[in-house]
Parts: C-alpha cells; sequence; structure tokens
C-alpha cells in the first residue's frame, strides 16, 4: 500500500481507503455484518488506514468502531458526518447555518457517533453537505475549534454536495478547512476544473468518493441490470439509465483498448493520477472487492496518452436527482 498526505495535516492516508456506507444495511441491500467485518479486517491487513462512515450510514459507525476498536493495535483513521439539522441534502443556497450546523446540533451529533462506534475521538468530522453561503455566520466554525481543542476529533472537513465542486470553493480559499470529499470519476471530472488546483495551493486534503459510479464504472451495469427494492441503486439506476451507462462504458473499452473487466481498474488509477488526491475511498463491501481494488496501489499511473482518451469522455448528469 501506498501512502499519501492528507493536505497540510501531517497525516498520512493510504491512497486506497475504504467507504463505509455500503456496510451499514440501510441504503445498500444484501450486505452482512460478518462479511463487512471480514472485509475491514482484510483491508486493514493490506494497508488502508483511512475509513469514511457517517451518522446517516444506518449500523456503519458501530461496526467501524467494533473493528477498529478490535484492531487497537493498527494505526486506523475513522472519519464521520454530521447530517445537516434540517436534514436537506444537498444544501441549497439561501439556507441559514442555524438551520443547517448549528454548534449544538453539530456537538449532539458527534457525541452520538462516538456512543455508537465506543470511540473517544475521531480523526476527521465532516459537515455531510456544504454551501459557502455558510462562511463567516453561525457558530459552526467556532465549535469545531473547541471540539478539536477538547481532542475530540483532529481534523474538520466536508461532503461536497453532489456534482457541485464549485459550492466548495471559497470554504477551500479561506483557510477553515483540513479536508474536502467529493465526486470524481471519469465521467465526472469537473472537480479538476478549480477544486483540485485550490485544494493543492491551499493544502486542504481530497477524499475522492463515487470513483466508480456507484458501480457504472465496474462494466457490470447493463440494459437489463435491476436492483432489489430498498436499495438505492434501485432509483440511481432507473428507466434508461443502465442502457446510458452501458453504452457509455462500452466507448471508454473501446477507446482505452482494454478488456471489459479492466474498467473499474482503470477508473481507480484516474483518480489516482491526480496529485491533488489524498485517498479514494470505493465502497468495498466484500473480501474480493477489498484484495481487488487495494492491489491497484502499486505506483503504476495511467500514461498522458490514456488520460488524454479519457478526458473526452466526461458526461455531465446527475443521477442522484
Amino acid at each position: 500500500m501506498r501512502y499519501r498526505e492528507l493536505g497540510r495535516s501531517g497525516l498520512s492516508v493510504s491512497e486506497i481507503g475504504y467507504g463505509a456506507w455500503g456496510i451499514g444495511e440501510s441504503s445498500w441491500v444484501g450486505a452482512t455484518e460478518d462479511e463487512s467485518v471480514r472485509a475491514l479486517n482484510r483491508a486493514i491487513d493490506l494497508g488502508v488506514n483511512f475509513i469514511d462512515t457517517a451518522r446517516g450510514y444506518g449500523e456503519s459507525e458501530r461496526i467501524v468502531g467494533r473493528v477498529v476498536r478490535e484492531r487497537a493495535g493498527d494505526e486506523v483513521l475513522v472519519a464521520t458526518k454530521v447530517p445537516p439539522k434540517n436534514r436537506v441534502w444537498p444544501a441549497p443556497a439561501g439556507l441559514d447555518p442555524a438551520e443547517t450546523f448549528p454548534g449544538e446540533h453539530i456537538r449532539a451529533s458527534l457525541e452520538t457517533s462516538l456512543g455508537a462506534a465506543g470511540l473517544d475521538h475521531f480523526d476527521v468530522l465532516q459537515f455531510h453537505v456544504w454551501n459557502d453561503d455558510w462562511i463567516g455566520r453561525g457558530d459552526w466554525l467556532e465549535t469545531i475549534a473547541e471540539l478539536k481543542q477538547e481532542g475530540k476529533i483532529r481534523l474538520f472537513g466536508v461532503s461536497v454536495n453532489d456534482h457541485r465542486p464549485d459550492t466548495a470553493l471559497a470554504l477551500v480559499r479561506s483557510g477553515a478547512v483540513d479536508s474536502v470529499q467529493v465526486i470524481y470519476n471519469v465521467f465526472d471530472q469537473s472537480p479538476a476544473d478549480e477544486l483540485l488546483p485550490a485544494c493543492e495551493e491551499h493544502g486542504v486534503g481530497v477524499v475522492v468518493r463515487v470513483a466508480l459510479d456507484e458501480g457504472g464504472l465496474t462494466g457490470r451495469i447493463t440494459a437489463g441490470t435491476t436492483f432489489p427494492e430498498g436499495d438505492f441503486r434501485n432509483r440511481y439506476f432507473r428507466d434508461d439509465r443502465p442502457a446510458q451507462v452501458e453504452q457509455r462504458v462500452a466507448a471508454i473499452v473501446a477507446d482505452l483498448g482494454i478488456a471489459p473487466d479492466e474498467i473499474a481498474e482503470n477508473a481507480l488509477r484516474f483518480v489516482l493520477s491526480s496529485p491533488a488526491v489524498s485517498t479514494v475511498i470505493p465502497g468495498m463491501r466484500t473480501v474480493r472487492n477489498v484484495e481487488r481494488n487495494t492491489a491497484l496501489s502499486d505506483g503504476r499511473p495511467l500514461t498522458a496518452d490514456q488520460l488524454a482518451v479519457l478526458a473526452k469522455h466526461r458526461w455531465q448528469r446527475n443521477y442522484y436527482s
């Protein structure tokens, strides 16, 4: 496993991290706690030292905390998230931070998360949505400073609104944030326009989510793909979206001259090709997925020619809406 600096924080994180939404048994159907625990342990065995969870991920914080406590001899960094008090995702312009992240709500959510995980601190506390309208308003920044001083968190981050990297640019430039979590993949390359350069300039760590487009960039989504009721992908890949994805992936495979089952590897290598990226956090619910994804941390970036090919495959759309 290779490691990268998380911005200016002084912390080194595995370039392949662990996205723990799917193990929470809430929005992804099929996860079992036994397999999730095995997958988490295998990831740590293979050098993964950064796990991302959230208060809103069902049982995820509890399961992650269980494994981290059992692996007390391994230095594993855990990031979690505070949901907005008004439960509005994503965060539209015009909201007052008193509606979304008042200090008392931040503190209460953190205490609940610490209790669920059985931990005495989190390494990164992230707001689960963000809007630059909140800079200089409300008491969220003071509360974050207090929580750092109390030793309950080490770093502060935000999860950037889906497909809207522009909504966190002012925050990155303000110096108030340690890390940002953002959607960045072959389809949505927009963070590379302004956000990633700004993070490099200001020493802000970058945690990349949805690098595989919720499964779209694995090659396993085809026109006939369906998901069980209760699985969020049933909505994400609704109507003719699977057919659209299949066509787009086939074009990438053809242009790169790779086998269809190599698309996921190339998609992850695309993300890791950016020096601004600190870690990418694919969801890994099985030991097989853990072993396959962590094997990509081998120092073999995509070539300039391959990156030039992938640059042509931007696809602007929002399947979350």
